[in-house]
């Protein structure tokens, strides 16, 4: 009988605690306006390097260190990735980035999703969203967001890991503009 009880109490703890943390997640999502990160990114094994600089909702200006100067610029509307030697213009709401950028939809999604600890250091949460399979990961002793995962309807795996997250500070509203073709 006291195996089944402390069996039980542990199962109750776990989930406490795992509602502890994603309600500080959700606190956390509520009050940021903007941050900004240095991420690696993984496009199918392809590894590219940058910052960003995310205001919501869903703007995010993205500069890579690539040699053709690309950048990526959502003005909350459109997504631009722009090369020396290309120009891709993109409705948001056709990427995966129109949900990962919107706190507020992550706000009232993520109470629904069943989240998943890794390595007791992340916290991920999966989710589909118009034919993209989702994952979003948080860091499990401050709550930042600190990547996602996204597979898109064409299969593509793109893993995208922040690093050196500085939250709340004066954005240029500017800077999100979207740039010309040439």
């Amino acid at each position: 009988m006291k195996k089944y009880f402390l069996i039980l109490f542990l199962i109750l703890f776990s989930n406490n605690a795992l509602a502890e943390i994603k309600d500080k997640i959700i606190q956390n999502l509520s009050d940021t306006n903007n941050f900004s990160f240095d991420f690696e990114q993984n496009i199918n094994g392809k590894i590219e390097k940058g910052n960003c600089k995310v205001k919501y909702p869903k703007k995010i200006y993205c500069n890579y260190d690539a040699s053709n100067q690309k950048i990526l610029v959502s003005n909350g509307k459109s997504l631009v990735i722009k090369t020396l030697t290309s120009f891709y213009l993109y409705p948001l709401d056709k990427t995966p980035l129109n949900y990962i950028l919107d706190k507020d939809f992550l706000i009232n999604k993520i109470p629904n999703l069943e989240e998943r600890v890794i390595n007791d250091k992340f916290v991920n949460y999966k989710f589909l969203e118009n034919e993209n399979e989702i994952n979003v990961f948080f860091d499990k002793n401050n709550f930042n967001l600190v990547g996602w995962q996204t597979l898109d309807i064409y299969q593509n795996l793109t893993i995208t890991h922040l690093n050196s997250i500085i939250k709340n500070q004066k954005i240029e509203e500017k800077l999100f503009q979207l740039p010309n073709r040439n």
